[in-house]
């Protein structure tokens, strides 16, 4: 490979931290790195493109799973658009749901705030929620 970087470098122009990059690394989801005779890691320039893909699936929120299925359709050139889309209406869909169970967390949150008086009483409608009492 031409023009090999370090892993700072590395972690530099993609975004992710030396940390995660090896921990990519040992989880399998990138492949291991060129390294120098003294052990340290060498990255090429389709190293630094699969880290800012992992990079901006994670931006997105896609989980390690399915970071690992996108990679692996990615790279298979022969591989059917339509694959790629399942996974990606798939993760909308959970991220509609949580989004759901956010707001239903919120609203609740809100209420037993308006409920609160919030003076110097112990009394605490809150508490006594997140304690099973209501």
């Amino acid at each position: 490979m031409n023009n090999l970087v370090t892993i700072g470098e590395a972690a530099k122009a993609s975004g992710v931290s030396a940390k995660m990059i090896r921990y990519y690394e040992e989880t399998g989801l990138l492949g291991a790195p060129e390294r120098t005779a003294s052990g340290y890691r060498l990255y090429g320039e389709s190293d630094l493109h699969a880290l800012r893909f992992v990079r901006r699936a994670r931006d997105l929120g896609f989980s390690m799973q399915e970071i690992t299925e996108l990679l692996a359709l990615w790279h298979d050139r022969s591989r059917a658009s339509a694959a790629v889309k399942t996974v990606a209406l798939a993760h909308v869909a959970d991220l509609r749901r949580r989004i759901s169970e956010l707001e239903a967390m919120a609203r609740t949150l809100e209420t037993l705030a308006e409920r609160c008086c919030g003076d110097a009483r112990p009394d605490c409608p809150i508490l006594d929620d997140l304690a099973g009492g209501s």
